[in-house]
């Protein structure tokens, strides 16, 4: 073992795979039919996806600028200690890790539940097969951080080329496009703003993960040249294919028939393959969410090293092993998603982690914002460009988003409050144990 002593091994294609790995799942195959079901209008759907890349293209800029000039493990925690002190950077950095450490066992389950379609015989199996997974997965980061790698740039591209191929098949599709059905309106019946408002909440879900490769800067070989290359590259990569992927579909369904779809990736594969079309999708999935769950594995681990090195969890956290992997932050979020997939009741986790993850959002970039005025003459090797009408736009944003989560999420929000006051009596415990 060797202490709080990461490697620098990583590069631009890693960096490149963990966004597109860690952004692009099974969400993309659902959420065109539900944002149909609010703008049912080809234009205003292409039109939403392309406002969401916007946002996250803003974005990259703000968290290129925050990841070079603060190249450390962890991501935004470190961001907003820098700019707000111990306390804020406290409560950002355990809202990341609920964020980014539900996701695991999210993913290993769902893995199981679409194997069993594939499978019908491993149906009674399926918490088993998740347990599999992730310990499967545990063993591979386990081994060290180049194993990790390798297997997030092959599961990228795998990714890709399925997605790329479903798109081109859509395209080369020459039947009739499925009408809108009999007696259909035009409009959402909710009203054109507010559909767009919540088309886009879902829009930006499905872009959730853009920011990945902020948490390895420190353990990057160049951190000040592969960040916003692998930001902007791979942003890039997944707009095209989001946008990509919504007129293939529509070129098979109109809006309003995805708009009735429960899965639309499903129904325009049976019109496009036949009846094999289903299993399509169902491979295609799996192989999603397996490059996705590859990411997830890696992430949590490197916010408990950044809490820990700072005191704000065990010591043992930044404990790091031959192969770089923090190892004990590892085996801890892998025990946490174990238990959540046992018990079975992450999903009230998984809707707080959606909320959270807008919190920290909003936060780093009032950090960089508060930065550029307390420290002017910190290195910035990147600039946010369009700096600060950018950064004041994506803050006005990602509030906007995050009352509309607070209107539609209470449940979510009390917790949020609940642990917002339960986290300065923890925090004040925790700086007196480290003044002892």
């Amino acid at each position: 073992m060797q202490n709080n002593n990461l490697q620098r091994i990583l590069g631009l294609g890693f960096g490149i795979a963990i966004l597109v790995g860690g952004t692009i799942g099974v969400g993309i195959l659902r959420t065109p039919g539900e944002i149909a079901t609010q703008i049912n209008s080809e234009w205003l759907i292409i039109l939403c996806w392309l406002a969401g890349g916007v946002y996250v293209l803003l974005g990259c800029g703000a968290y290129a600028e925050l990841a070079t000039s603060i190249p450390k493990a962890g991501g935004s925690y470190n961001y907003i200690k820098r700019a707000f002190g111990d306390y804020a950077g406290f409560v950002s950095g355990w809202f990341d890790y609920i964020t980014n450490a539900t996701a695991p066992a999210f993913f290993c389950i769902v893995i199981g539940e679409y194997l069993a379609i594939l499978f019908p015989v491993l149906e009674p199996a399926k918490t088993a097969m998740a347990i599999g997974f992730l310990i499967g997965f545990s063993a591979l980061h386990a081994i060290g951080v180049k194993s990790g790698s390798i297997v997030q740039q092959l599961t990228s591209i795998l990714k890709v080329v399925f997605f790329v191929a479903l798109v081109v098949a859509c395209f080369l599709y020459s039947g009739a496009t499925v009408p809108n059905p009999a007696g259909s309106s035009h409009l959402a019946t909710a009203g054109l703003a507010l559909g767009f408002a919540k088309a886009l909440q879902m829009v930006l879900g499905t872009y959730n993960g853009w920011y990945s490769v902020c948490f390895f800067a420190e353990e990057d070989q160049n951190p000040n040249r592969n960040i916003p290359r692998s930001l902007y590259t791979g942003a890039l990569i997944v707009i095209a294919i989001y946008i990509l992927i919504n007129l293939a579909f529509m070129h098979v369904m109109s809006p309003l028939a995805m708009a009735n779809s429960p899965l639309v990736a499903a129904d325009v594969s049976q019109i496009v393959f036949g009846p094999v079309g289903s299993t399509i999708v169902t491979v295609i999935s799996v192989f999603s969410i397996i490059g996705i769950l590859n990411a997830y594995m890696m992430i949590p681990a490197r916010i408990l090293f950044g809490l820990g090195r700072d005191g704000f969890f065990i010591k043992s956290a930044v404990r790091v092993n031959k192969g770089g992997t923090p190892i004990v932050a590892l085996l801890v979020s892998s025990v946490f998603s174990l238990g959540l997939i046992v018990i079975g009741s992450f999903g009230a986790l998984f809707g707080l982690a959606t909320f959270t993850g807008v919190i920290v959002w909003g936060m780093a970039y009032a950090s960089l914002i508060r930065l550029r005025k307390t420290e002017p003459n910190l290195e910035r090797p990147h600039k946010s460009w369009g700096h600060p009408y950018s950064t004041v736009l994506l803050l006005i944003s990602t509030l906007a988003i995050l009352v509309g989560f607070a209107l539609s999420d209470y449940t979510s929000l009390a917790v949020v409050v609940l642990i917002g006051l339960a986290s300065y009596p923890l925090f004040r415990l925790l700086k007196r144990r480290q003044m002892d």
